[in-house]
């Protein structure tokens, strides 16, 4: 049995009163009321409640209602189990309320959403928090017909093992159906805009124009009691009703009752709606941006076009113009009560969700601010000098202002100490120590340019902030300030963020004491609270990556010499990962004199190894570290000396650790396909996974270098040439004047990825085109027009030697000039441009149009300036979660690898409650536990509830992290294992051809997951008696097997196994039994039959000896 914590049985205890549920009785108070049945969580709030009947088929029409129990409205903050008089049963009325302006707006916004709610163009623009998911593509059809089956049978080419092909188009499939519904060919907003004063007496709001799919032009009137025609035309105001006089609470019954057509196809939508899954419905709480995606038209919308303007002008939809408080928001929710389950659920979800609208609005700012939709507060200063304030934010760009960060590196280190920041708010955010404060912050990168976005500390923009700092420096240790409330406050954090406190000396040589690094600057706020901010020496230093040459060199390690290190960096802020730390200080450590012989020194021997290790208890382990040991400009007291060199000395033993242990853990991991994340065993497949597993192991990406000289692998290869790529298109994209972005980013990937020397054939500007196209139309002056801008002189040769020069100076690795002739014209290299294409879209925010790319033509360019749609911000912001339920998972897991699966099935349902609750249905952390409750029914030979969860984790997933991220892939394999246990051949079939096609396009077909499809294929196609294709990924999954895991791997046995099946079902015994050899040599050659045959032996043995007599020994040679 797991060892559970008092906290735990907590947890467990009140998480059980969640799950109180009320049965409602919803009716609908219109012209003809309607009465429906709805489950629901009591700890669900009334708004929520409000929030389920706008998506609701019978009422999704409604938006301005009130709730009403017993004639009395309910409080929208309310929970249900806390409404007097809310029990099993209970009638809850909804009331037409009356419109005000702000409402009318949203009703008009929720009306767009609705005819548009199955048209994907808001997830290909990256709007309204939409994102894509084709599962039901592939699990939902016409199973009952057999024509159809066979035909879903056959593997589509593209997928067949050796097949080089990789489309695109499949990535984003169409439906038969797939043309959106036309409700309406126009609804605007009317010229006649806003009602002038007599009208407003009348309770006018707002006025319409509506043209419907019959050709006939109507001008309706938004009201206080609803929405009815006017007698207005585009030439005369007559706002007096028309006929025949209908009043409508809602717009749409208004256009049901006057257009027949908009009745027919609304009600067509709404079952097609219906029928979606409601994971496909639901708004995702973070934008997630596809790199690729269909050519739509783009048509007319008066929600939009409002929506852009008041985005604009700082104002929010939802507030009526008015700008939130954002700070006040987000420190008020982190100081709500925690002293109990249900507090902290409504204080974490509060946190969640201000956090989720900060940052969408500093996505937004943030693009306001490159687009110079802002003005800035110092419109005299260089424009990367400029900052802004918008809808209470702060912005300010990544570059050095005013040479401050000239000691620590310039423009680099201003670009990189955004990220730092970023990472040490979310340290101290999830330490959460009440009584200390943190900025909300987002870091967007846009068209080239790094946005910092910031909630603003009260009263900060009233003085210098030279004049508001209370704690730490300014001038990187001239002027040092200390202050006994933040230094309290900080010490209760030191012990989870392993930062000892020290002393060092100000410009008076003067010791002032510290718990941070010594940038890290507190600020007491008009508002009474103590904020830190400039977070950027959180973590310790990494040693071997130094702005400035070592002076004692000495004092490395021999593990680093070895390796090259110290290396020159082009910041001082290289820092050691959180993860390494840990890992670092949880490392087993050989105390050989502390045996039971000498347990009489075991007190002087734990004090001497804490001294040994530098712990900074004389009886336990507590390992810190200064920050600040290698911080220029920094200076110590005296007495203080030794104790600085020990912690260089340490901080030198944790590089050494990473070089000697992690680094090789990860190299080994790879090499015997092991690689573990929180939950499962996986093997990178991209960079992005490549870059989490790094991080799990507590190795940067800067060791990327160090990483390929041990492993060379093709993904850590394309990673350092797109993170390389990614470096240089930056400063690239910096040049370019807004006209060209299109033209100039084609080019780029043009010299990025095309077999092609020729320019593009177009220019940048379009006006400047057409005119001189009519006096000249040669190639000749095309050409020469593109090469008068900076951007157009960049040649393919050019840009892969900064490639080759930024991979050596940054990741101190060499990439081969073969490599990139490989790259550039596909001879004989595993490196597929595709992929290329996909990770630096990725990383930089461009999204190209879905077609097919031809790479390898030597006579026309890849791309042309139509293929670029568009480019997105690239966010990185805090993330919030559910910290009871995190425990949760944690006790699952421990419980689950126990054997107790029933036990760790109901941990993880209580946790998926509490995430729910937090973060909403789509979130990672819930997809996390959809995924474990799925593998857990499947162990225990519950497939249709593994096959319900699963489901929803990849929908989730695909939602969450896009069609093509390999978690997503992962989850369709799984999902293919549990249908096909569960019964459903041919669904297994289509999700694996998906899995499998989604694998080719991110990393290709050399990779062991590839291996692993081809077998569950070939295992799925030989059970639909499909034994021809089967044995086409059978055979593959052989050979790629042999190359990953050996020739004498067991795995390779399974293999031939399968393909003995296989052939003796079609009655070649001879094949079978070759395979059967094949099987026979593997096992004779392992150490697995060596101990089979020995045990046997030995049973054989035991079994034939008679009692009282003791068999005798076996010899092992």
């Amino acid at each position: 049995m797991p060892t559970e914590s008092p906290e735990h049985d907590g947890i467990q205890c009140e998480a059980d009163e969640t799950k109180l549920h009320v049965y409602i009785h919803v009716f609908l108070n219109h012209t003809n009321p309607t009465l429906f049945r709805s489950q629901v969580s009591g700890q669900m709030l009334v708004a929520e409640l409000h929030q389920v009947l706008m998506d609701h088929e019978i009422s999704c029409h409604c938006t301005c209602f009130s709730l009403q129990l017993g004639g009395v409205a309910l409080d929208g903050l309310a929970e249900l189990r806390c409404v007097q008089g809310m029990q099993d049963a209970a009638l809850v009325k909804v009331v037409e309320d009356p419109y005000t302006v702000r409402d009318a707006r949203l009703h008009l916004r929720h009306v767009r959403d609705l005819l548009r709610s199955l048209n994907p163009a808001d997830a290909y623009n990256g709007v309204n928090c939409s994102s894509l998911s084709y599962l039901t593509f592939y699990t939902r059809g016409d199973k009952g017909l057999i024509y159809i089956i066979t035909l879903l049978l056959t593997p589509p080419e593209h997928i067949l093992p050796g097949c080089k092909d990789r489309p695109l188009t499949p990535l984003q499939p169409l439906s038969d159906d797939w043309k959106p519904l036309q409700c309406l060919r126009v609804l605007t907003m009317s010229s006649w805009n806003p009602p002038p004063g007599n009208r407003k007496m009348h309770g006018d709001l707002m006025y319409l124009n509506v043209l419907t799919m019959e050709d006939k032009e109507l001008n309706i009137t938004s009201s206080t009691r609803g929405f009815y025609l006017n007698q207005s035309t585009s030439f005369n105001f007559n706002p007096k009703p028309a006929l025949p006089k209908i009043l409508c609470h809602s717009l749409v019954e208004l256009l049901s009752q006057v257009s027949p057509a908009f009745r027919k196809t609304f009600s067509a939508l709404q079952k097609k709606r219906v029928q979606q899954h409601p994971y496909e419905r639901i708004a995702a709480p973070f934008q997630v941006f596809t790199w690729i995606a269909r050519h739509g038209d783009h048509t007319h919308d008066c929600v939009r076009a409002e929506e852009t303007h008041t985005s604009r002008m700082g104002q929010d939809e939802h507030t009526a113009g008015q700008s939130r408080d954002w700070n006040e928001e987000l420190q008020a929710c982190r100081e709500l009560a925690r002293n109990s389950l249900q507090k902290r659920l409504h204080r974490e979800r509060s946190v969640f969700r201000t956090n989720r609208d900060f940052v969408a609005a500093a996505t937004q700012g943030a693009v306001a601010v490159i687009d110079g939709s802002v003005m800035p507060l110092n419109p005299g200063e260089a424009p990367h000098m400029q900052m802004f304030i918008w809808n209470n934010l702060f912005f300010s760009l990544g570059f050095d202002i005013s040479e401050h960060y000239s000691p620590l590196g310039g423009n680099t280190a201003a670009h990189a100490a955004a990220i730092c920041d970023l990472r040490g708010a979310q340290a101290y955010a999830s330490v959460d120590v009440e009584g200390l404060y943190t900025l909300g912050t987002a870091v967007v990168d846009y068209r080239g340019v790094r946005v910092i976005a910031q909630t603003i500390v009260p009263g900060i923009l009233e003085k210098n902030q030279e004049q508001s700092v209370v704690y730490g420096s300014n001038d990187y240790g001239k002027n040092v300030f200390t202050h006994r409330r933040l230094l309290e406050l900080l010490d209760k954090t030191s012990k989870p963020l392993r930062i000892q406190r020290h002393q060092v000396l100000d410009h008076n040589n003067i010791p002032v004491e510290l718990c941070s690094g010594i940038e890290t600057k507190g600020i007491l706020g008009n508002d009474g609270r103590p904020y830190i901010l400039d977070l950027l020496r959180t973590f310790p230093p990494d040693p071997n990556f130094q702005f400035q040459e070592t002076e004692e060199r000495k004092e490395v390690p021999k593990e680093c010499q070895i390796s090259g290190y110290p290396r020159r960096h082009r910041h001082s802020l290289a820092s050691l990962r959180p993860e390494l730390i840990e890992a670092f200080v949880h490392e087993p450590r050989n105390n050989a004199t502390l045996g039971a012989d000498m347990e009489f020194r075991r007190g002087n021997l734990i004090m001497e190894a804490c001294e040994a290790v530098g712990s900074v208890s004389d009886s336990c382990f507590d390992i810190r570290f200064n920050p600040d040991v290698f911080s220029p400009g920094v200076r110590f007291p005296s007495e203080c000396v030794e104790e600085v060199r020990r912690q260089r000395r340490l901080l030198w033993d944790v590089a050494a650790f990473l070089l000697s242990n992690q680094i090789p853990a990860v190299v080994s991991s790879v090499c015997n396909l092991q690689m573990y994340s929180v939950h499962e065993v996986y093997l990178p497949m991209d960079g992005g996974t490549l870059t989490a597993a790094l991080h799990e192991r507590g190795v940067n990406v800067r060791y990327l270098g160090t990483l390929l000289r041990e492993l060379d692998k093709r993904i850590s290869i394309s990673e350092v040439i797109t993170r390389s790529a990614k470096h240089i298109f930056r400063t690239y994209l910096q040049n370019v004047e807004p006209a060209a972005f299109s033209a100039a980013v084609s080019h780029f990937l043009n010299c990025l990825l095309s077999s092609s020397s020729y320019a593009t054939d177009s220019c940048s500007d379009e006006l400047l085109s057409r005119r001189r196209s009519r006096r000249r139309r040669s190639n000749g002056s095309r050409v020469a027009l593109l090469a008068d801008s900076v951007w157009a002189r960049l040649t393919p040769s050019e840009l892969w030697g900064r490639i080759r020069t930024e991979a050596g100076e940054y990741y101190h690795y060499t990439i081969d000039r073969c490599v990139c002739v490989c790259v550039c014209q596909r001879v004989g290299h595993s490196l597929q441009r595709i992929s290329l294409l996909r990770e630096i879209a990725i990383k930089t925010g461009i999204q190209v149009q879905l077609r097919e790319y031809v790479f390898d033509s030597r006579h026309r360019p890849v791309f042309a300036k139509e293929d670029v749609v568009n480019i997105f911000p690239v966010v990185k912001h805090l993330k919030a979660t559910a910290t009871d339920a995190t425990r949760l998972v944690q006790h699952a897991q421990v419980a689950v690898q126990q054997g107790l699966l029933k036990e760790g099935h109901g941990l993880i349902s209580q946790a998926l409650t509490l995430f729910s609750s937090v973060c909403g249905v789509l979130h990672e952390d819930v997809c996390s536990c959809f995924r474990l409750l799925g593998r857990i029914c499947y162990m225990m030979g519950e497939y249709a509830d593994a096959l319900s969860h699963q489901e929803k984790a990849v929908m989730s997933s695909e939602r969450t992290r896009g069609i093509d991220h390999p978690q997503t892939i992962q989850d369709y394999t799984h999902l293919a294992l549990y249908c096909f246990a569960g019964g459903r051949h041919s669904t297994s079939l289509q999700l694996l051809y998906r899995a499998r096609y989604l694998t080719l396009l991110v990393t290709g077909e050399d990779h062991p997951q590839v291996a692993l499809l081809d077998s569950m294929l070939g295992l799925v196609l030989h059970g639909l008696r499909e034994d021809g294709f089967s044995l086409k990924f059978l055979q593959n999954a052989l050979m790629s097997t042999a190359k990953y895991h050996g020739a004498t791997s067991l795995k390779r046995a399974q293999s031939h196994h399968l393909l003995a099946t296989v052939y003796e079902s079609k009655g070649e015994f001879r094949l079978a039994l070759l395979e059967c050899h094949g099987i026979c040599h593997i096992y004779e050659s392992s150490k697995y039959l060596k101990s089979l045959t020995h045990q046997k032996v030995i049973n054989h043995i035991d079994s034939n000896t008679p009692a009282g007599i003791s068999p005798p020994k076996v010899c092992r040679v």
